[in-house]
């Protein structure tokens, strides 16, 4: 028996089957502890965009460790390399000047989030705007305030109730915002939390018009709009640095993590509107919230590198162009009998959605032992978000495998 704890795992079967080791990976591929190799169809969980194995970040990290590994950014302390990595992500914001709060991950940037929204209507003189709305199968990880505004009902169970003045909307219907704004009222909801694709909830695309909808319905009601972009960001959204940019939402808040290193080392970062930011930098205010690891010197090196490579090797455009092979290649198995439907066609992402839901598990492992890996999301879909340097022709090699894999 051993004594590591998976997330996300029944520990039963993890103990009685074994784990599946990574060892080392390497552009679109990873090999496990036995030397076996495998087309990554992750990315490792949504982040690897410029793919595995890149030395140049590590080179990067290293540099910064033997200069200073870390020091706080509380109050008024800072490094270089934070600093030069702040101005660099304001200049690519959906909104120009937005302010940049360094994190440890994505489900720090979601409670940052939830925190600040409050906090600002607080300091604008309305305290009753303390209800945050989320999304039918949302995710926003897995913190006190991303458990209580997912809409993934297991993520929730055993707990009890995390955070008051939560509430749960329909996933696509924009009506149900203006359905929940005229049951509470708008003076009482300070923000609605959107991903713009819904990723570990099942990859779910966003209708038509419904981005553009619930944000005019968020800006005519005074409901911040936050942006969680921890997926979609940095490329992952298929030709843009964010979903925002693309659909031209204007989020009063963005969170962002996964591709901002790649996943090298763990870092988020959240963007703030400069009209949310301005009663927090008009002086005399304390926003008293932070990490001890949020702007981690050696994280932002190899961030700065991970954005070096993705602007030098247009992998922007890669990833548009991997948004159209993805639909190529993977829409025809929507197709195959023990499947229900495969959502595609926006952004670096796809989801083969299986029609028995208990099938999935079983599915993941088969899918192993065709040199894919991959994992279950949602309920019953099988995730596709390959890093950016994959090949067409591996693209077709993973979708061939995964034809064989469903017999």
């Amino acid at each position: 028996m051993g004594s590591l704890w998976h997330g996300f795992a029944d520990m039963g079967a993890v103990e009685r089957d074994g784990a599946f080791v990574v060892a080392r990976g390497e552009g679109a591929y990873i090999w496990d502890d036995g030397g076996n190799q495998y087309l990554d169809a992750t990315a490792g969980l949504w982040f690897t965009n410029v793919g595995h194995g890149r030395r140049e970040i590590a080179d990067a990290v290293a540099a910064q460790l033997t200069d200073v590994a870390h020091y706080s950014n509380f109050g008024d302390l800072a490094s270089p390399v934070l600093r030069d990595l702040a101005e660099r992500l304001s200049a690519i914001a959906p909104v120009p000047g937005s302010k940049i709060f360094f994190t440890s991950g994505g489900s720090d940037g979601i409670d940052t989030a939830a925190k600040l929204a409050r906090r600002y209507w607080h300091e604008m003189g309305r305290p009753d705007k303390t209800i945050v709305v989320g999304r039918q199968k949302a995710y926003h990880g897995m913190h006190v305030a991303g458990t209580a505004l997912s809409g993934l009902a297991p993520n929730r169970e055993g707990y009890g109730e995390f955070m008051p003045d939560v509430r749960t909307i329909e996933w696509d219907q924009a009506k149900s915002l203006t359905a929940l704004i005229e049951e509470v009222g708008a003076d009482r909801i300070a923000a609605f939390f959107a991903e713009p694709i819904i990723g570990a909830g099942g990859v779910y695309l966003p209708p038509e018009g419904y981005l553009t909808e619930v944000r005019k319905i968020c800006r005519d009601n005074d409901i911040l709009f936050v942006a969680d972009e921890v997926v979609t960001g940095f490329g992952r959204i298929g030709g843009s640095w964010f979903a925002s940019s693309r659909f031209d939402l204007q989020p009063d808040i963005m969170t962002t993590a996964k591709g901002l290193t790649s996943g090298y080392v763990p870092m988020g970062a959240v963007f703030i509107a400069p009209h949310i930011a301005e009663p927090f930098f008009a002086g005399g205010v304390w926003w008293r919230h932070g990490y001890t690891y949020g702007g981690h010197a050696g994280a932002a090196a190899a961030a700065m590198a991970n954005l070096d490579i993705i602007e030098r090797e247009n992998l922007l455009d890669a990833s548009k162009n991997l948004e159209s092979l993805l639909h190529e290649h993977f829409a025809p198995l929507a197709d195959h009998a023990r499947v229900s439907e495969v959502r595609s066609g926006l952004g670096a992402v796809a989801a083969v959605q299986l029609a028995d839901p208990a099938e999935a598990v079983g599915m993941v492992k088969t899918l192993r032992a065709h040199g894919v890996s991959t994992r279950a999301a949602g309920a019953g879909a099988l995730q596709i978000s390959p890093t950016f340097v994959i090949t067409e022709g591996q693209v077709a090699e993973m979708a061939a495998r995964f034809a064989k894999a469903l017999g």
